[in-house]
């Protein structure tokens, strides 16, 4: 069965159809989720309350194409959610202090996180978005409110950002 009607059958209550729709972006969904986060627990937090509230909200759902970016959306803001959160209990200025400490606590090298800590907050979640969750630049596009050309211009300068600080 295509996605197309699994997301029809999903809104009108099927929840085997749900299930197999979550089963084919999940590794994308927690791969985000950890990078953002920086820790298996919150990233499993934060996709499981997104796929909570995906299931709730299925029905609301007007275009299914719009499926994967409007799960991303939900994934998005569980994981703001998160960073807030975390605010309260460190002495950072913003989400923004915590996102940077966070992925250079990750297993990558320290100069690519630093390099993706030049880089401002709508270019690392393309460059995030593009690298990690492997969405193309139309998904992405999609995700973010943004036009495609937008999208890939701003990938593009973050990435010759990054290359310029790594030389």
């Amino acid at each position: 069965m295509n996605s197309k009607d699994l997301i029809k059958k999903a809104r009108a209550g099927d929840r085997a159809a749900f299930a197999q729709l979550y089963v084919g972006c999940k590794d994308a969904l927690y791969r985000y989720a950890y990078f953002k986060l920086g820790n298996e627990p919150d990233a499993q937090d934060a996709v499981s309350s997104c796929v909570v509230e995906a299931y709730r909200g299925i029905a609301a759902l007007k275009d299914e194409k719009a499926f994967k970016s409007w799960l991303f959306r939900i994934l998005y803001r569980e994981c703001c959610d998160i960073l807030r959160r975390r605010i309260h209990g460190r002495s950072c200025d913003s989400i923004d202090d915590i996102q940077i400490a966070d992925e250079r606590s990750l297993s990558l090298a320290p100069e690519l996180s630093e390099a993706l800590g030049i880089l401002a907050e709508d270019e690392r979640e393309i460059v995030l978005l593009a690298t990690v969750a492997q969405y193309n630049s139309r998904e992405i596009a999609d995700m973010l409110g943004l036009k495609h050309g937008t999208v890939r211009s701003k990938l593009s300068r973050a990435l010759a950002k990054m290359r310029t600080f790594l030389e």
